[in-house]
């Protein structure tokens, strides 16, 4: 199934429980589209459309066991809509001072928000205050990812790191050496003693938990293009989106691709995204389509663990279980020039921004 959306599309995230998938636009629009999962010839119908935003809808994302929907944009605010009625809830103009470029769902009462100056936000909706705040980055916040059962939020930016944000302690407890370009994804695999981060230049870097100041592997054999998106399959497989259009599935120590499973053309991979059932995989590019895949379909032919060719699964991997990690309690700042980041406009909001869950 596919979706011409005739326009670029920055985010999409599938509904928790329904077969509802919502996808951000550059023009500040918010796209909502009922699926069907019994019948993969029936086109998607779009059931909401909301002018979110001013500039571009850069992220979205469910909440409230879905019956709203988040949005962040380069005009600073953050935007919350009812799922049924597409009505503004709660709307925070000044939810941070530079654009927001991404939003990751942590636990059932709380979101993150990561903006382009490597600003990071932690909204506690049942509180409905902004409970944490990290200056962990120098720029753009790419993605970021939740560790529920350390309490540890990472993030990876055009500055080329990783952080890790401490949300019992409200630190940045560990940050990476800068590495040589920027990094744009991030998975926890092994049962969250690797962490995998996708970079400009097509390498992966595997982090071992507890030691991310320098990445332990790194996965040349990709690509020469950008892994601007990442999902993880099982403790063993990612999916990646690359820029080169292609989406590959990529095993995890030991390290291989194993096929290319799905692609855009030649267009850039922005975001991926299962749905709640894990029966289709979503993807959005800039060649201004929502595809819809059958997982199952890809994923024929591909090894359903991660063995070797004599079927002996391999154990390379940390033995290391607990929860404790190298501690940086002054993580170095870089004078590293600024890359390349996505456009938006910069300036500074004024007001209190601790109630805008409010109403939610």
């Amino acid at each position: 199934m596919e979706i011409n959306l005739g326009k670029l599309a920055f985010d999409i995230d599938f509904h928790p429980s329904d077969n509802l998938v919502a996808t951000g636009l550059i023009d500040g629009d918010l796209h909502l589209y009922r699926y069907s999962s019994d019948n993969t010839n029936s086109d998607p119908v779009r059931v909401l459309e909301v002018h979110a935003h001013t500039e571009s809808c850069r992220a979205a994302r469910f909440i409230n066991g879905g019956r709203a929907l988040l949005t962040g944009s380069p005009d600073f605010s953050i935007l919350a809509t009812d799922v049924e009625t597409g009505s503004t809830i709660a709307r925070l103009d000044n939810a941070h001072e530079a654009a927001v470029n991404r939003l990751v769902n942590l636990t059932e009462s709380t979101v993150a928000s990561g903006d382009d100056d490597g600003c990071i936000k932690v909204w506690d909706t049942r509180e409905r205050s902004c409970c944490n705040s990290f200056e962990a980055h120098e720029d753009y916040i790419s993605d970021m990812t939740f560790s529920p059962d350390a309490m540890k939020l990472l993030a990876t930016s055009g500055d080329g790191t990783l952080s890790v944000c401490n949300l019992r302690r409200n630190k940045v407890q560990a940050q990476s050496e800068f590495s040589e370009d920027e990094l744009l994804s991030v998975v926890l695999m092994k049962n969250g003693r690797k962490v995998v981060c996708g970079s400009q230049t097509g390498i992966l870097l595997l982090y071992s938990w507890g030691s991310f100041k320098d990445c332990s592997d790194r996965f040349v054999d990709l690509s020469s293009n950008s892994v601007d998106t990442m999902l993880k399959l099982d403790e063993d497989r990612i999916i990646t989106g690359s820029e080169n259009g292609m989406i590959n599935l990529v095993g995890i120590l030991p390290n291989r691709v194993i096929q290319p499973i799905a692609e855009h053309s030649e267009y850039p991979v922005e975001r991926l995204a299962f749905s709640h059932d894990r029966k289709f995989l979503g993807s959005i590019a800039h060649d201004q389509m929502l595809k819809l895949w059958d997982l199952d379909n890809i994923l024929q032919g591909s090894i359903s663990t991660q063995r070797n060719e004599n079927g002996v699964v391999n154990n390379n991997v940390d033995s290391d279980d607990d929860d404790e990690m190298d501690v940086d309690d002054n993580p170095s700042k870089s004078t590293k020039g600024k890359k390349t980041k996505k456009n938006a406009s910069k300036g500074h909001a004024a007001g209190d921004s601790n109630n805008f869950f409010a109403d939610l």
